[in-house]
């Protein structure tokens, strides 16, 4: 059995750094896809994005990011994904570490 994390806002992103974009290969986080994690009474609320519109992914990605949240915190209760395309995603969005992680920088 995983070790569980107690339910905060900083548990959730770092949960969030073990989901791997599958096209990309790096994780949503520094990939730059996810703008806002809240938590409250239990509850996980992620806004995120996809790098295009028509993500054939989408599916995938929702349901990595639900089962890592639900299997890895302690104490949750729920989990909303909000898709969002405002603002639309850039490579500009990409954190140092994906940019590493891409061999984008040395």
């Amino acid at each position: 059995m995983m070790e569980t994390l107690t339910l905060s806002e900083e548990a959730a992103w770092e949960v969030l750094r073990n989901v791997i974009d599958p096209e990309v290969g790096i994780n949503i986080v520094d990939l730059g896809l996810v703008y806002r994690v809240d938590v409250e009474a239990g509850k996980v609320l992620v806004t995120m994005t996809l790098t295009t519109p028509g993500c054939p992914l989408h599916e995938t990605i929702a349901e990595a990011v639900n089962s890592a949240l639900v299997e890895s915190l302690d104490g949750i209760k729920a989990v909303t994904l909000d898709l969002v395309w405002e603002p639309r995603w850039s490579p500009s969005m990409i954190t140092e570490d994906g940019l590493e992680a891409l061999g984008w920088r040395e």
